[in-house]
């Protein structure tokens, strides 16, 4: 048990490590030659960048350190290790490739949208192991502890400001371009972190529970669990069904629901990353 802990946290490390490489490259090879910035630390070490010519990875991780000393405030150990292990590389890395090959120049749009696929799957990495990119992340951890205040709406907020105030160095359209990039990079740390393969979750609330759950295990093969309920108008007891099945195992569900209860109460949800027996299983 102790071999298999110590193997996971070396193959989480290396996966921050990697996350960080591609983080890199999407600034240096996308954003930069294109005068994009980022959002948060990021987006403050390159207006800097632009102002003053200073190394992008030299100024991350001058700005971290102060945070270096709070953030055991508001992070558990192996969080902070993760996300000392992260800044430290991302910095390692925003120096390394700021003098590798040919920057890619070009379509300001098509900068923003590979900077954002690059950035959010390197920060998708990292977050899915359990680091953190710090900066604002731990900024908005602090702010919700002691202030309260929402960790989302936080990041957010703390991003539009350095974005905002990138406009009068990059220009207005540069920092349109920019929101664009950090919409995308939100959208691809999603897919990183709850994973791509999505899932349907359905519950089926219906009179011939035991019948219907019956046919689903014999025929689809899924495990079903059957929930005890009570309608709120009538007051009568019911049993619902709850599963977990593959996109294209819908259909298959839904003609079984039609052929054994028409008058079923049939909700189909989106979910990801499912972890259990049949499905992906992950240890951490």
């Amino acid at each position: 048990m102790f071999h298999q802990l110590i193997k996971n946290h070396y193959k989480n490390i290396l996966v921050i490590i990697f996350g960080s490489f591609i983080f890199a490259l999407g600034v240096n090879y996308f954003a930069i030659p294109n005068e994009l910035s980022e959002g948060g630390f990021t987006g403050i070490t390159l207006i800097l960048f632009y102002l003053f010519g200073f190394s992008p990875g030299w100024v991350n991780l001058i700005l971290n350190l102060p945070l270096f000393f709070v953030g055991y405030k508001v992070f558990g150990t192996r969080t902070l290790v993760y996300t000392i292990i992260g800044i430290t590389f991302i910095s390692i890395f925003l120096g390394i490739t700021e003098t590798w090959g040919e920057p890619i120049p070009g379509d300001p749009l098509l900068a923003a949208l590979y900077t954002g696929v690059l950035v959010g799957v390197g920060l998708g990495m990292i977050f899915r192991v359990g680091g953190t990119s710090g900066g604002s992340a731990i900024i908005a951890r602090l702010g919700n502890k002691y202030l309260e205040w929402s960790i989302g709406r936080a990041m957010l907020l703390f991003d539009l400001l350095v974005v905002g105030g990138s406009a009068f160095i990059i220009g207005r359209e540069n920092a349109m371009y920019t929101l664009v990039s950090i919409f995308i990079g939100a959208r691809v740390i999603d897919f990183v972190i709850e994973g791509l393969d999505a899932r349907k979750a359905v519950t089926i609330i219906s009179g011939s529970a035991v019948s219907l759950s019956d046919q689903i295990t014999n025929d689809m093969h899924r495990g079903v669990t059957l929930l005890k309920g009570r309608g709120g108008y009538t007051g009568t007891d019911k049993e619902v069904i709850y599963i977990i099945i593959n996109r294209q195992e819908l259909p298959r569900m839904k003609q079984l629901v039609n052929e054994i209860d028409p008058y079923a109460f049939v909700v189909v949800h989106d979910v990801r990353d499912v972890l259990g027996e049949g499905f992906t299983f992950e240890k951490t």
